[in-house]
């Protein structure tokens, strides 16, 4: 499809490019999205000619999709502009099943993102739905070579374990704006298995919740 980034730069290249832009995304498939130019530089060396660097992305996680196919509209991928914000001006949108839950074996994926595992960094992610303590008691529990922490800011001296902060529990932007870069150290620190803390779907933070299931192929256990 055609790209039409909200950021100047990207605003600016396309101005001078004087055509519509049609472009692949700048990273690897299935690996978490890149959200700076060194995370595209590392994804796409020898494979492009040049990176224009505009500075890290605003919102992080990808962009909203929505299909006004059917009727009432269906959301197919949340992202920075949220299920609220859309429903304050189209009424009624629905959520795809997709969205919360891993698409049925066969099914065609209606739009990027909804295959069964995405945005995975080589670590396996599993997600710990619990409370504060009962999320550090289980990574505690489990402390071994390789084993690191996704966890809300504050929480990192509650673990044993090298961990790693994507915001604050009820900052959604800010877990918006850091998940993939996250992912992406945790894959720098040699992290082999990560229990990452589950975010709740609230606002932008439904595209979080979208996101890290997927990174972790909806693998997810209920403690405490």
């Amino acid at each position: 499809g055609i790209r039409f980034p909200s950021h100047p730069v990207a605003q600016a290249l396309i101005t001078a490019a004087g055509v519509p832009i049609a472009a692949p995304s700048a990273n690897n498939s299935g690996y978490p999205s890149t959200t700076t130019a060194e995370h595209v530089m590392r994804d796409m060396d020898g494979k492009i000619d040049a990176v224009l660097d505009g500075g890290p992305c605003g919102v992080g996680v990808e962009s909203t999709i929505v299909t006004l196919v059917s009727d009432p509209p269906r959301l197919l991928r949340p992202g920075g502009i949220t299920l609220e914000q859309l429903r304050s001006v189209l009424g009624r949108v629905d959520v795809d099943k997709a969205v919360m839950n891993p698409l049925p074996k066969g099914a065609h994926p209606l739009s990027p993102g909804m295959k069964y595992k995405h945005y995975s960094p080589k670590a396996n992610v599993i997600i710990i739905d619990g409370g504060e303590k009962a999320y550090a008691d289980y990574v505690n529990t489990h402390k071994a070579p390789g084993v690191a922490a996704l966890c809300y800011c504050g929480e990192e001296n509650l673990v044993n374990v090298p961990a790693v902060c994507y915001g604050a529990s009820d900052d959604y932007k800010a877990q918006a704006h850091g998940l993939f870069d996250c992912l992406r150290h945790l894959d720098d620190i040699g992290a082999k298995t990560v229990y990452a803390r589950c975010p709740e779907p609230k606002g932008v933070g439904l595209a979080v919740y979208n996101r890290l299931m997927r990174a972790a192929g909806f693998e997810v256990l209920h403690i405490g």
